[in-house]
């Protein structure tokens, strides 16, 4: 049975998807759609992880290469510098990662995975793999998820080198509101722990 067909099988009666109505060939549509799955998806398969999604890629970068500094880890992900900090307080905190003086300058910290954060990234790794299995699970084979998955790595990065992003949020803010108009704003004093873990997620 074909994605297309298992998806009208699956579909509530009388209910027409809107891929098979009026936005059939709607790239936006067809964007935030998955879009949206990925996110909730990803929120429930790190919602125990300080951060979030946010807190993951923290902490695989922190353990699979070298992010150097603070600052340039913000850079790397994108990440708001003061929402970087209340993020690695937090990650911190859970002893996942350590903040180390930088041999090569002592006003800069280093991020560095500890033996906790590299055990608990393993499962997170497993838990990611779910959440995409199940995201890509109307693509017929793995052949199919492979190319999309190939397809999409090349639009990413042919646009970013177009329009760079400032921030990942950003875009999430322009597909979909939950990061958008309903997500607090850090304030000036420094949000509260439960504000800021609303913002960064």
């Amino acid at each position: 049975m074909s994605a297309t067909a298992r998806s009208e099988a699956g579909s509530p009666a009388g209910r027409e998807s809107g891929c098979s109505g009026a936005l059939c060939d709607d790239l936006g549509w067809a964007l935030g759609v998955v879009f949206r799955s990925y996110a909730k998806t990803a929120n429930a398969a790190f919602s125990e992880l300080p951060g979030g999604p946010r807190g993951y890629q923290v902490l695989a970068t922190a353990a699979r290469a070298d992010p150097g500094s603070q600052l340039e880890l913000a850079q790397h992900l994108g990440v708001d510098r003061t929402v970087m900090t209340y993020l690695l307080d937090d990650l911190e905190g859970a002893g996942l990662i350590e903040r180390r003086p930088d041999p090569a300058d002592r006003r800069a910290r280093r991020i560095v995975a500890t033996a906790s954060g590299r055990e608990q990234l393993a499962d997170l790794d497993r838990r990611l793999r779910a959440a995409e299995r199940h995201v890509l699970a109307g693509l017929d084979s793995d052949a199919d998820r492979r190319a999309f998955r190939a397809l999409l790595r090349q639009l990413a990065t042919h646009v970013d080198a177009l329009d760079p992003t400032r921030s990942s949020c950003d875009i999430a803010a322009e597909v979909s509101p939950a990061c958008g108009a309903g997500a607090p704003a850090p304030a000036a004093g420094g949000p509260a722990r439960a504000s800021r873990r609303a913002h960064y997620r």
